[in-house]
């Protein structure tokens, strides 16, 4: 059924190409404010940008590349670390710029590009940071390893974890520190790195938190299931969706869930885990969503970008790109959404003219734009 599912949507999606980007009976194509082409050959990026406050955009590239962009769609400026980048960047109150790298290093860049420190590990750094009300960087790496550092780049603490860590971090609001890992199990760190809790699922945890107002706790595991929890680590309610999914939940201003399920569809919760609805996409989801100004947008592979109703899930608009869409997407504070496309990064006006909304805790993937990955800014 997924194959024939598969053929009809590659069938559609030729078919709109070969009317010059014009969809009949499917949602208006948006325009692109501009494209920017990534250097170098292959240049393609997986790590989903973070926007700084004053609209430069961030991203790292899967050929070593980490990238400064401006709002007009100029490079600023590119820092070089000779490996792949999948870790997201996260940017913090005085401009710094966070990430980890495959080179097993962690980075601090200035907003101007020079490099601050490099804080070496002993594994890949996928994990994108977050960073706490007071400075403090939090990160998992493949050698094992919860790290918490100093902004000056010095080790605060360290936390043995059972296997490697590709989940992103989130603090809520008392500082706690949440995360996942392959070992199975989800964590609960007090700012300290002391243990507060831990919680066993099924499968491992590559998903990256989502924390509700009332500091609820939610996340994804390969095992299938949707879990949300109370602060304490008691378990509130799970659902399983169905689908093996590595991406992360995200939460409307109402506080409902919603996540995109690698069996083609986009699944929403109410805060109390009853279902709502299902949109069936015509294509593979596997990146997060990002909820704004009562919209959702979703990134799929195969070249489509969609802008969904949140009541009746109806698409508002669409975008057709030059390729495969690799990250989730982006909102900045004028409602300007990007787009990674392997080697291209997108700007898209909306076209109902939509805002991103301030009121949700978890709108977007890490949280925010400049990716904190912490309740609040």
């Amino acid at each position: 059924m997924n194959l024939f599912r598969h053929a009809i949507a590659l069938l559609m999606l030729t078919v709109v190409i070969s009317l010059g980007g014009r969809s009949f009976g499917g949602p208006p194509v948006a325009m692109k404010q501009w494209v920017l082409k990534f250097p170098n050959v292959l240049n393609t990026s997986i790590s989903t940008p973070a926007i700084a406050d004053d609209g430069t955009i961030y991203l790292g590239t899967f050929y070593g590349k980490f990238l400064a962009v401006t709002p007009q769609g100029s490079i600023k400026w590119m820092f070089d670390v000779n490996c792949e980048i999948k870790s997201s960047p996260a940017v913090a109150d005085d401009g710094t710029i966070y990430f980890g790298s495959r080179n097993r290093n962690f980075y601090a860049l200035t907003p101007d590009g020079k490099l601050k420190w490099m804080f070496p590990t002993e594994g890949w750094v996928d994990s994108s940071p977050a960073i706490a009300a007071d400075g403090t960087i939090y990160f998992g790496s493949h050698d094992k390893t919860f790290y918490a550092l100093n902004p000056d780049g010095s080790k605060r603490w360290e936390f043995q974890v059972g296997a490697l860590v590709d989940s992103s971090p989130a603090i809520a609001g008392d500082g706690t520190v949440y995360f996942g890992a392959h070992d199975k199990k989800f964590y609960a760190l007090n700012p300290d790195g002391k243990v507060r809790w831990t919680f066993l699922t099924g499968g491992p945890i590559v998903s990256s938190p989502a924390i509700g107002a009332d500091g609820s706790v939610y996340f994804s595991s390969t095992d299938g299931n949707l879990y949300a929890l109370k602060p304490d680590g008691t378990e509130q309610w799970r659902y399983h969706t169905g689908g093996f999914t590595e991406s992360s939940p995200v939460l409307d201003e109402d506080g409902n869930v919603y996540l995109g399920v690698n069996q083609n569809v986009i699944q929403t919760f109410s805060p109390q885990g009853k279902f709502r609805w299902l949109w069936p996409a015509p294509v593979l989801i596997d990146q997060t969503v990002a909820v704004a100004a009562g919209r959702i947008y979703t990134s799929m592979p195969w070249r489509m970008m969609y802008a969904l109703q949140p009541n009746d899930h109806k698409p508002v608009w669409q975008l057709i790109t030059d390729d495969n869409l690799t990250t989730s997407p982006a909102i900045a504070a004028d409602g300007t959404v990007y787009a990674v496309c392997s080697e291209y990064l997108y700007a898209v006006r909306p076209l109902d003219g939509a805002l991103p909304t301030t009121k949700s805790s978890w709108p977007v993937f890490r949280g925010n734009a400049r990716h904190t990955g912490r309740v609040g800014k």
